[in-house]
């Protein structure tokens, strides 16, 4: 179902497509063999070719070539046998060459499909338009002089893929989806690491408004937005900008804009360029790139298991909600952890609760990715096999879980330190909750009388006077065989 946006004139809706530069995982850069890695000295990964030094000719990384085409596999795309790099031509003071080789009309990825997992539990499918492999610019410093701008070239030549969806995107939350979706795709392809902080992952957003049925309206595109969050808050902003300047009888101007985070609003950055302003044209230092039918295989043969399918195989094999095999598998290093929990037949549902309830919990509490997680996914089984024989109670397994997050320690361990052993023990049991009868008559009385409902303040008093220990089935059984 299509959201619409209520204006003070009706309704509106509202159409987005994104264009999400991702940075290739790759040791070196896309035509030269300098290194990639984050954080480097300024301007100490620069090759003479990422220079533009006079002579300097560029030769492709097949590696680049082969993420690339992964990624078009992964995301059901046709893969284009024959493609070609242009040159873009622009002015930066970052872009050394004066031109940015990339790719326009022949692209090495063609037509796909990302399929988003909506917040309202629907599913959809977003149209790739196309990917095709770029290099980045360098880096303009403005906050290191305090009269000029320095130039970093540390990513002048880094390879990116620019993944182009089609307007098919219909509000913040789907774009959100969406990106989500493309960010997890990628990390399990292990073709970006998709960390936006860094910049190896952002996007272009490119909105526009319409009344429902009515052809598209002027987009306007905001530039290098680099968080999830961002995006969303951009395209909320935007929209509404532009349904206010329509109904107040103005027109959209075609623009690029820029998202101020600190503002939570966009502003003009320059007037929109169309591809005939970039003078492209077919780079001559490069030939056309040909792929057989047999690289194309090798690479689709590799691919991993991929999130959908996971997701399915997580439903039929284990059982798990729609909901829950979404959640375990939004990361490859997350479903790892969950399928390691479940090894050795423990029950998917209860490691699932754990993982997504308890674990995530407390790594979000943490600020703590699942890779920092002080309980392994061996400890946290092992507390489930407690629970299982009955070791433990739930509620006493809850504190144990605590203690092994903030220790790190075997739930086995802390189970024997602190005494925590379920009381099974059908004698002693019945000792407790003869006294807890014995010392409360009137609440006897209740529940001999038909308020059956007494019987859980019973249960919580035996509990609370074994310290959670007692088994709570058995307390129950007892329960009832006294009071009745």
């Amino acid at each position: 179902m299509t959201a619409l946006v209520e204006g003070r004139t009706g309704e509106w809706e509202v159409v987005i497509g994104l264009e999400v530069h991702a940075q290739v995982v790759s040791q070196a850069k896309l035509f030269s063999g300098a290194p990639t890695a984050f954080g480097a000295e300024p301007n100490s990964q620069v090759s003479l070719i990422d220079a533009a030094m006079p002579g300097m000719l560029p030769v492709i990384n097949e590696e680049c070539v082969r993420q690339a085409v992964r990624t078009g596999l992964g995301l059901n795309a046709k893969i284009n046998r024959h493609s070609v790099f242009d040159r873009k031509n622009y002015f930066y003071p970052d872009l050394p060459q004066g031109y940015q080789i990339s790719q326009y009309k022949q692209p090495i990825v063609g037509e796909g499909t990302v399929t988003v997992d909506l917040p309202d539990g629907e599913a959809r499918d977003v149209g790739i338009e196309r990917l095709h492999l770029e290099q980045d610019a360098g880096k303009s410093v403005h906050d290191r002089d305090p009269r000029n701008s320095l130039i970093d070239l540390n990513r002048a030549g880094v390879a990116l893929m620019e993944i182009v969806s089609k307007p098919d995107l219909r509000s913040a939350d789907e774009a959100g989806a969406y990106l989500t979706k493309l960010r997890a795709i990628l990390r399990y392809l292990g073709t970006c690491d998709g960390n936006m902080e860094q910049g190896s992952m952002r996007a272009d957003v490119n909105v526009s408004v319409r009344r429902p049925g009515e052809p598209l309206g002027t987009r306007c595109e905001m530039k290098n937005v680099n968080s999830i969050r961002f995006v969303k808050q951009a395209i909320e902003y935007e929209a509404r900008r532009q349904i206010e300047i329509i109904e107040d009888g103005g027109s959209i101007a075609q623009e690029t804009r820029l998202f101020d985070p600190d503002r939570g609003e966009t502003r003009p950055m320059r007037a929109k360029e169309e591809a005939h302003d970039y003078r492209y044209f077919p780079d001559p230092d490069l030939l056309p790139l040909e792929l057989s039918e047999a690289f194309v295989d090798e690479l689709r043969a590799a691919l991993p298991e991929l999130p959908d399918v996971k997701k399915a195989r997580f439903m039929v094999d284990y059982g798990l909600s729609a909901y829950d095999a979404n959640v375990l598998v939004a990361e490859r290093e997350t479903a790892a952890f969950f399928e390691a929990v479940v090894a050795g037949g423990r029950d998917p549902k209860t490691a699932a609760n754990w993982v997504i309830s308890n674990l995530f919990g407390s790594l979000n509490r943490e600020d703590k990715t699942i890779a920092e997680s002080p309980v392994s996914a061996e400890q946290l089984g092992g507390l489930l096999d407690l629970l299982a024989d009955k070791t433990i109670s739930g509620r006493i397994a809850k504190d144990v879980f605590d203690e092994m997050f903030k220790t790190g320690k075997d739930s086995a361990e802390i189970v024997e330190e602190k005494g925590l052993k379920q009381i099974t023990d059908t004698g002693a049991i019945e000792t407790v909750i003869e006294q807890i009868i014995a010392d409360n008559p009137k609440q006897a009385d209740q529940y001999r009388s038909g308020n059956t409902k007494v019987a859980g303040w019973f249960t919580g008093q035996a509990m609370r006077a074994t310290q959670g220990k007692a088994n709570p089935q058995l307390v129950n059984e007892i329960l009832k065989d006294k009071l009745g």
